[in-house]
């Protein structure tokens, strides 16, 4: 089409329009000129809202690097300031979780959701470390928003953990030699007459007042010098206060107790989440013992707290209340797939309960290894109170080498035939002479 013109006088001088020109004709008309160049990327600031998430959710970026997302769900407050936490998983009937940094509840348990357990497989007893924020107004714990290290790896380098059930139990092969000073004859009185070996399921039996509790931290001590692969771990149960904070400062481990004036169901709890914890550990290959005090007020704890079965057995005690002390105790095992829980507890005797006596007849046959503590010694202030007789280990053969084995043959038939209150007594007297247990076992040849 051809173009329309007009003619327009400015002064004396016509220039020609098109149509184009008679629209925008009391307009002015700028020309600029826009020049084109390659674009900067720009990376997005922290705290921009220019990074976005697979869910199509907008990123924000707290100090700790959280960026908002977990399970593909945008978390409100996701910018707030967080804190790096860690606690022990303690599963709830409902399913969700809570992170126990004490092993106990606290004013600091962390709130983790049921999706974040699903998605990473999370076991009762891990130890999970993330970013948390504090908790609102209306809320009891803090929220975990993003699951970091679970038992101390990487969350994608946890990998195919095995199932601590199916794992395949054996004997006890490598002693936990317990020997540390030349004067504390405690210990290597154990080592020669009731040894202790990874994956071993003892048994201290002891009246009252004599010296339990000393032996237990003597034992801990032994296996905090000599064996700092071992995780230690000391589980009180229905303790006096006093007991445990004196416990917390001798061992030099993790330390779960409850106390006497707690609820049943409190103490049972104490022990379990402590036990799975010691599960999880054994199932990444390490070497775990727990010294429990005592098996005797477990078995009552549960007795107090489990759903009553109808039946009840000498001094008043539900036999439904023995199985999960029994399942407690024989946890203890040592794997052929490597790590071992080892369990040492304390069982009470005369202490005039029908209670405590019946406890202990269901317990003495489940245990490989058995440390008697006698009243009489203890009347005579003759310490360690060992019962060197009663006092034993099964396959104890499998923890010496055959020469060493041989002269602890030699040893209990030299003391066999002595009276009850004079082994012991003869046999501190030798210990107290020689600096090591070798030297004295040497010492035997020579009469």
């Amino acid at each position: 089409m051809a173009s329309t013109t007009v003619k327009k006088k400015t002064g004396t001088t016509a220039s020609k329009m098109t149509v184009e020109d008679l629209v925008g004709l009391n307009e002015v008309k700028v020309e600029r000129k826009v020049s084109f160049s390659p674009r900067k990327s720009v990376a997005p600031r922290e705290n921009s809202p220019s990074s976005v998430g697979r869910s199509g959710a907008v990123r924000r970026y707290t100090p700790q690097g959280f960026d908002g997302l977990v399970d593909n769900r945008r978390i409100p407050d996701a910018d707030v300031p967080t804190e790096v936490l860690e606690g022990v998983l303690d599963l709830e009937p409902n399913g969700h979780g809570i992170l126990r940094p004490k092993f106990i509840p606290s004013d600091k348990d962390i709130y983790i959701s049921t999706s974040q357990i699903r998605r990473f497989g999370l076991r009762p007893g891990d130890l999970v470390y993330g970013p948390a924020r504090q908790p609102k107004e209306n809320e009891r714990y803090w929220g975990l928003l993003k699951v970091e290290k679970v038992n101390g790896k990487e969350i994608d380098k946890l990998g195919q953990r095995p199932n601590y059930d199916d794992m395949t139990p054996l004997y006890p092969d490598e002693q936990i030699r317990l020997e540390t000073e030349t004067d504390l004859l405690s210990t290597r009185l154990i080592d020669l007459v009731a040894p202790i070996g990874k994956g071993q399921r003892g048994l201290i039996v002891s009246p009252p007042k004599a010296g339990k509790t000393t032996m237990l931290k003597q034992i801990a001590d032994g296996v905090a010098k000599n064996h700092k692969n071992i995780h230690l771990m000391a589980v009180l149960v229905g303790e006096r206060p006093e007991e445990v904070t004196d416990i917390k400062r001798s061992v030099k481990g993790d330390v779960v107790a409850s106390n006497f004036d707690e609820p049943g169901d409190k103490q049972t709890r104490a022990a379990e989440i402590a036990l799975e914890r010691a599960k999880r550990l054994v199932e990444m290959g390490q070497d775990v013992l727990i010294l429990l005090d005592s098996i005797t007020r477990l078995a009552r704890a549960y007795n107090l707290s489990i759903p009553t079965s109808g039946r009840t057995l000498s001094g008043g005690f539900d036999p439904a209340a023995l199985h999960p002390p029994k399942k407690f105790f024989g946890a203890a095992r040592n794997f052929e797939e490597g790590g071992s829980l080892t369990i040492i507890g304390t069982a009470l005797v005369d202490t005039g309960s029908r209670m405590d006596e019946l406890i202990y007849e269901e317990f003495k046959g489940t245990g490989n290894m058995e440390l008697h503590l006698d009243r009489a010694l203890e009347q005579r202030r003759v310490f360690p109170a060992i019962d060197v007789q009663l006092s034993g280990t099964r396959q104890e053969q499998l923890l010496f080498d055959k020469k060493t084995y041989e002269k602890i043959a030699t040893m209990r038939r030299m003391l066999d035939v002595l009276g009850k209150n004079e082994r012991t007594e003869l046999l501190l007297e030798r210990l107290k002479k020689t600096k090591t247990n070798k030297e004295f076992l040497e010492s035997l040849n020579k009469g």
